[in-house]
């Protein structure tokens, strides 16, 4: 396994204390905790105060903001910085990030780590641009064409918006993608105390820079974890990154062998690492009759559907999603085998991480998906009824 180096967030950047603070601006605060210096994005609800905050600190921290004059201008620009040798962010919501998709497919394909943040609002295109939504969860597992794997968190509150900002950095400089920071609405607008620590006590990842030569380099010979190393633009070495299919050198090689042994690597390399990506919380499910399995701001709604649920003699449990994307195939058939059945309520109406429950519980146990348009949370009694029906 190559060496990963992990050093403490940079003092002067990190704001250690308690605060009261709204998700988008945690979010800025976790991203600067984790070494990023460069932001690119364009204005969109319910977004923006993320970057404005970034823009507003950039000076104090040694960083960079650029507004684009768009998202595809942003979703390229951000990449630039990351090979000139810093880390790098961009941040959009539901139509902006519809823009980017090609440009996370190239991320994915040149292997360039840095972090895409959708806080998603109700669609499709313009829809409602102030108000919540769930329905890019696929959008940024398959929103580029072609094969690869995504990394996708999901904070549900204002103190995970901090300390999962600071691990979408550190899994992409791990294995060298683009990470996906799938926000809503509430979670983003929604004020609640924060504890950022000390500077010490954050463990930041940094770059793992090659220290071969340049006449020994080779610019995507992968590792044993199948991640190559890096460099960055006017340290003398020669490389080339190019989104066609490419040989170790980065040079085009466009054969079948060629796009066999880049495309599967660049899958497995998430893939085999997938357990220690894996995050998720669990409530109440020993001996429960129902797993309800959600995420962001539907799981908090959950919540209070279980504890009605309980209030009826029904034992029901929780089940958050953190990391979506890779999905925790193995837990979530766990779960099915010890339930009656499993509820998944979200902020869609096409069952978009609903589907990919049933496709994991392989018929052990009904699915029952609680769709909802956005605009607004779920009703609690809604996710109830759900419960009920689906042990009846």
């Amino acid at each position: 396994m190559a060496e990963l180096l992990y050093q403490h967030a940079e003092p002067e950047a990190v704001l250690s204390g308690t605060h009261f603070m709204d998700g988008n601006h945690a979010a800025c605060e976790g991203a600067i905790a984790a070494g990023c210096r460069f932001a690119a994005g364009y204005p969109i609800t319910p977004s923006t105060e993320i970057v404005e905050r970034f823009a507003e600190r950039a000076p104090h921290v040694g960083a960079m903001f650029i507004q684009m004059e768009d998202e595809i201008a942003s979703s390229i620009c951000l990449q630039g910085a990351v090979w000139g040798g810093l880390k790098a962010m961009t941040v959009t919501s539901g139509p902006g990030f519809s823009l980017m998709m090609e440009h996370t497919g190239y991320a994915a394909m040149t292997e360039t780590p840095c972090v895409f943040v959708d806080v998603q609002r109700a669609g499709p295109s313009t829809g409602l641009p102030t108000l919540p939504a769930q329905g890019d969860m696929l959008q940024c597992r398959f929103g580029s064409h072609g094969d690869y794997e995504a990394i996708a968190l999901c904070p549900s509150s204002v103190q995970e918006c901090f300390d999962f900002m600071i691990e979408a950095f550190n899994l992409a400089e791990a294995y060298r993608v683009p990470v996906f920071f799938m926000m809503d609405e509430c979670v983003g607008h929604m004020t609640e105390k924060l504890v950022i620590p000390d500077a010490t006590e954050i463990a930041v990842l940094e770059r793992r820079f090659t220290k071969k030569p340049p006449e020994e380099f080779l610019p995507y010979a992968p590792g044993e974890d199948l991640v190559p190393e890096m460099v960055k633009a006017g340290d003398g070495y020669r490389f080339h990154v190019t989104g066609l299919t490419h040989d170790e050198r980065g040079y085009p090689s466009t054969t079948l062998a060629t796009q066999r042994q880049l495309v599967v690597r660049l899958i497995e390399k998430v893939q085999r690492n997938a357990p220690k990506i894996w995050k998720w919380e669990e409530r109440s499910l020993q001996g429960a009759e129902v797993a309800v399995i959600s995420y962001g701001i539907s799981a908090r709604v959950a919540l209070k559907a279980i504890e009605l649920a309980k209030q009826d003699g029904i034992q029901a449990g929780l089940f958050r999603l953190i990391t979506v994307w890779p999905f925790p195939d193995p837990r979530v058939q766990e779960l099915a085998a010890q339930v009656r059945a499993i509820v998944v309520p979200e902020l869609n109406l096409r069952g978009q991480v609903a589907n990919e429950v049933e496709r994991a519980v392989q018929g052990r146990c009904p699915v029952v998906p609680v769709g909802h348009p956005g605009g607004g949370v779920h009703d609690p009694e809604d996710i109830l009824r759900a419960i009920k029906e689906a042990l009846s």
